[in-house]
């Protein structure tokens, strides 16, 4: 669902990487096609947008590329400064770079940010001539399934989800007059739906991903809506032996200057 929206961040998401490595480690598991897209090169430098805990900027670094991770969470960036990466709080909305990277390599990232233009323009800021942006991110119709359970379940109790809503998720052609329009020569982009299994269950996902949703409501009225979601969900997305599968779909693409 492509927003417009004066928030740059989703109020009440906070980042704990402990518990994202327990519940959510499946997200940098599944970079491997995005990598290859991107197909660092040694030498290279490389920003890593959104790093996370730095598994996916560890991996660009054992190709052979210098990396920078960055990402908002201060949690996150000391985690990946404690497997010894180069990881920087910065706010992707505001990138301080002129002309210094190869390339921009986002993943399970630019969702989380809903101001698209200024991303955009600040990546283009900080690519050198040549240079591309290569990313995935949650694009049109990601998780419908959960947000729809989400926001019925905050609706039956009186409360408007839709100031809540955390997400940016625009179709490719949306995406793609962005990047146009900033001056990217787009080569690749492209909706993958990708139903991934959750190791944790719906429960964990949503510890992890759903805060929005739930910002400044008590614990236990949080807890009834976490508990009716789930229920709502299970008969689509839950099967006969308890493993739940998120409807995901991505959007993965390649832009170069």
């Amino acid at each position: 669902m492509a927003m417009t929206n004066e928030r740059s961040r989703a109020p009440g998401q906070q980042w704990n990487a402990s518990g994202y490595a327990h519940h959510a480690d499946f997200v940098p598991a599944l970079g491997g096609d995005v990598m290859r897209l991107l197909a660092p090169r040694a030498g290279e430098r490389i920003l890593d947008l959104g790093c996370g805990n730095g598994t996916l900027t560890e991996e660009l670094e054992k190709a052979g590329a210098s990396v920078l991770g960055v990402d908002a969470s201060e949690d996150m960036v000391d985690a990946a400064r404690a497997r010894g990466l180069d990881a920087s709080v910065v706010d992707a909305h505001h990138l301080p770079f002129e002309h210094e990277f190869d390339a921009v390599f986002s993943n399970a990232a630019l969702h989380w940010m809903l101001k698209p233009e200024a991303v955009i323009a600040g990546v283009r800021r900080s690519l050198a001539p040549g240079g591309r942006f290569v990313a995935e991110f949650g694009g049109h119709g990601n998780v419908a399934a959960i947000c729809t359970a989400l926001l019925a379940a905050l609706h039956q109790r009186g409360i408007s989800g839709m100031g809540r809503y955390p997400w940016y998720f625009p179709t490719a052609e949306d995406y793609r007059a962005l990047l146009m329009a900033a001056g990217f020569r787009v080569e690749r982009i492209e909706l993958i739906p990708r139903p991934t299994p959750l190791p944790t269950g719906m429960a964990g996902w949503l510890a992890t991903f759903a805060n929005p949703f739930l910002h400044g409501l008590d614990d236990a009225l949080r807890e009834a809506i976490l508990d009716d979601a789930i229920a709502w969900l299970a008969p689509n997305l839950c099967d006969s032996h308890g493993n739940w599968t998120a409807d995901y779909v991505r959007l993965r693409f390649k832009a170069t200057l």
